[in-house]
């Protein structure tokens, strides 16, 4: 089904010539992002093929080249969209309406099956796309342009008690691709070539054209993460990738184009495709520090409406996780609504300090100051460390009812700027 990605670089430009008519852009249109990035981590795409057969592929992010290609066994049913929700279980729709798990046993040097598809719902499954953020949110469309989401609680779900919550986000989503790039956020592409953004908060939702135009060709659009983008055109079986800069921004002006360079010229004939999660992650050379600094920036002025949080009451905590999150800061899932949840993460994995602040850190207050007691007042994000450690600037939610930026504060001597006491100590991000 497919040649090495090194003897298909010689077709390359007739493929790219090929590719212009068929409505994908060809040159690179956009901007490099202005930082350079380091990304670490494999591309699994699985698929299916039009005999039902399953599919496992490995692309190296860095250059594009596909590692291998593995085909298993007949599924044994008619699919029609499929999710892959980890490293080695997928959700699939049948034709029929039926929903699937399908459970890997290996794709190592083979692709074998644990058992056979497990059919853990009969009916109501109509979606013709499915895909999954890696964040616990399962998306799916119907026909029709409804848009639903399914909150996921168990890496191998049994049945509604694990995939549940559906909740209907709203018509007119009639797309010709959907894929989850992020926690709640979702690209997309039309009939006539756009290239769309979504970014699902609570019960709405907001849209951004990334392009216009030019990306009619795909029938397939996948990513693993990190701005990765695997398109595939059906007439050529080529695979296309692409690499944005930054998937919150709203803009494909950083969207960085490889099409003299695609994973492959051919071969890709599978119906339906889907990547693994965060299965690739990429680091600003700056530090991760600095990206979470960054990122908390850029947040200054918002409210609790413009998040997908449970308490608007106290939401600090998840403003940090959120943050944190979107920057795929390790065990970041294992935070709460609690500001003492940070306290907890520095400790289970050795971060917890209560000197030497870092740009990223979370930072914990309390009133009556007495570490170790169960308890803190608030969190928030060191954004700025002065040159000798004993100032700093922080970001937080949920600061005078809104995302706010403090100024510069002695912190072994001030208490909060928010009133939220003494600093405890700094829990700091690993990735």
């Amino acid at each position: 089904m497919f040649r090495t990605s090194k003897t298909l670089r010689t077709a390359v430009t007739a493929i790219a010539a090929g590719a212009f008519s068929l409505g994908l852009v060809t040159a690179n249109t956009g901007t490099a992002a202005a930082a350079e990035t380091v990304c670490s981590g494999t591309a699994s795409v699985y698929g299916i093929l039009p005999d039902g057969r399953l599919t496992y592929s490995a692309i190296n992010p860095t250059n594009g080249d596909r590692i291998k290609t593995l085909v298993g066994a007949d599924l044994g049913f008619t699919p029609q969209a499929m999710a892959t929700l980890n490293f080695n279980t997928i959700l699939a729709t049948s034709t029929t309406g039926a929903l699937y798990r399908i459970d890997i046993q290996t794709n190592n040097t083979s692709l074998t099956l644990a058992n056979a598809p497990v059919r853990i719902a009969d009916s109501g499954w109509t979606h013709d796309k499915l895909t999954y953020d890696g964040h616990g949110h399962l998306y799916g469309t119907t026909t029709s342009g409804l848009l639903l989401q399914y909150t996921v609680t168990e890496d191998k779900p049994a049945g509604s008690q694990h995939i549940g919550m559906r909740k209907e986000i709203d018509s007119g989503f009639v797309l010709k691709t959907l894929s989850a790039v992020g926690q709640d956020r979702l690209i997309a592409t039309t009939v006539d070539g756009k290239l769309l953004s979504y970014q699902i908060v609570g019960d709405a939702w907001r849209r951004s054209d990334l392009k216009s135009d030019g990306w009619s060709a795909f029938d397939q659009l996948v990513s693993p993460g990190a701005g990765f983008y695997y398109g595939r055109i059906p007439t050529t079986g080529a695979m296309y990738w692409y690499k944005d800069g930054n998937i919150s921004d709203g803009s494909g002006a950083d969207i960085a184009y490889h099409t003299s360079d695609p994973v492959d010229a051919s071969g890709w004939t599978q119906q339906l495709l889907s990547a693994a999660p965060r299965t690739v992650s990429c680091k600003s050379v700056s530090t991760l520090g600095q990206d979470i600094a960054n990122a908390a920036n850029a947040e200054v002025g918002k409210t609790f409406t413009n998040y997908p949080f449970t308490y608007n009451r106290a939401w600090c905590a998840e403003f940090v996780k959120y943050i944190w999150a979107g920057e795929d800061v390790d065990y970041a899932s294992q935070l709460d609504a609690r500001a003492w949840s940070l306290y907890k993460y520095g400790t289970n994995h050795g971060t917890w300090k209560t000197t030497a602040p870092k740009v990223g850190d979370a930072v914990l207050y309390d009133t009556d100051g007495t570490l170790g007691d169960g308890e803190a007042d608030h969190v928030n994000i060191v954004v700025g460390v002065s040159s000798d450690g004993t100032q700093i600037q922080t970001v937080g939610g949920n600061e005078s009812h809104q995302v706010s930026k403090s100024g510069w504060f002695a912190w072994k001597t001030a208490s909060s700027p928010v009133g939220a006491g003494r600093v405890m100590g700094f829990a700091s991000p690993i990735g």
